[in-house]
């Protein structure tokens, strides 16, 4: 059921608390949302009750941020739609690399979000057409691209490591840059970040395989800002390989830095490389390994120099409240 909307007012902002990266960006472009147009609320779901039906709610959603499994996920947020014209981002949208067991369930979530939402915004035109081709949604879809916060990094002396950044998880990309490590006869590679959650097996085993291969792995752990731009000013080749991709906060972030990632080719990346010229040094990938080489023989190459950066935290927000009222009208 979808409620009328009362006026042209930003939507109440559900923001999620903790370390997950959806919720996290969430309360970012809150924030911002909040700066450009004080007044704007701010809600969790914990003060849902308190909010009169009817009132315009946006969400940032993936599964894994609503529920113990999307059916949970999927009850909850078609119950929130129900009480509430609702818009929402969607995150992590399904794909082929969700498996054969995750995949239908995820697709059925996103569907049922999609068709229970008034208007739905997603991170990449990549995205826009996942949606298609996965048989969610093939109804308008705003983009509203994943912003970019500048905050160049001092350079250090390189570890003379391969490095990976955010969250470990299959698909990331960590087995693609460890065997490209190897080619390139790299000796190190650092994650920075630590296992997402359930995956605390998966990264000590690719450690282990690591270890075997000849390649030592460093596991940072979380780090705070500093502690974190201090790593990335000495990472010898920051590397972007996922296979599973949606829209990469890992990506940007390395941008953010200063840093020009060698990124392995895929409609994603080719979409950023457009939105940010000269940020990203993108190969194929049977290429890596050579790109890795070349890197490392030559930082200069790693760092990219281009300022101001298009695209950050404020135009995003502004794009959202524009859609807002496009949606309200």
């Amino acid at each position: 059921m979808n409620l009328p909307t009362p006026d042209a007012a930003p939507p109440v902002l559900l923001v999620h608390p903790g370390p997950h990266g959806v919720a996290v960006y969430a309360r970012d472009i809150a924030a911002e949302v909040v700066r450009l147009q004080p007044g704007t609320r701010i809600a969790t779901p914990d003060a849902l009750a308190a909010l009169a039906p009817g009132t315009p709610v946006h969400a940032h959603v993936t599964d894994r941020l609503w529920g113990a499994s999307p059916e949970e996920a999927t009850r909850t947020v078609v119950a929130l739609a129900a009480r509430h014209p609702l818009t929402v981002t969607l995150h992590d949208v399904p794909q082929a690399s969700d498996g054969e067991r995750n995949r239908p369930r995820r697709r059925a979530f996103y569907r049922a979000v999609s068709e229970a939402a008034r208007a739905v915004a997603v991170n990449s035109a990549h995205e826009s057409d996942l949606l298609r081709e996965e048989d969610v949604w093939g109804g308008p879809v705003a983009v509203v691209p994943l912003p970019v916060d500048e905050r160049p990094a001092s350079r250090a002396s390189s570890d003379d490591a391969v490095g990976v950044l955010g969250y470990f998880y299959p698909g990331k990309g960590h087995d693609e840059a460890l065997a490209a490590a190897v080619a390139a006869g790299v000796p190190r590679l650092t994650v920075l970040g630590r296992a997402s959650e359930g995956h605390a097996a998966d990264l000590e085993t690719f450690v282990h395989r690591a270890d075997a291969a000849g390649v030592a792995v460093e596991v940072t752990g979380w780090l705070d800002d500093a502690d974190m731009a201090a790593r990335v000013a000495r990472v010898a080749v920051p590397v972007i390989a996922h296979r599973h991709v949606s829209a990469s906060g890992s990506l940007t972030s390395w941008i953010g830095w200063g840093r020009r990632p060698v990124a392995v080719r895929n409609r994603y990346v080719d979409e950023m490389a457009r939105l940010r010229p000269g940020t990203l040094s993108v190969v194929e990938p049977d290429a890596l390994a050579d790109a890795i080489s070349v890197a490392r023989a030559d930082a200069t190459t790693t760092w990219h120099g281009v300022a101001p950066l298009p695209f950050g935290r404020a135009e995003a927000a502004r794009a959202y409240l524009r859609w807002w009222r496009e949606v309200a009208s």
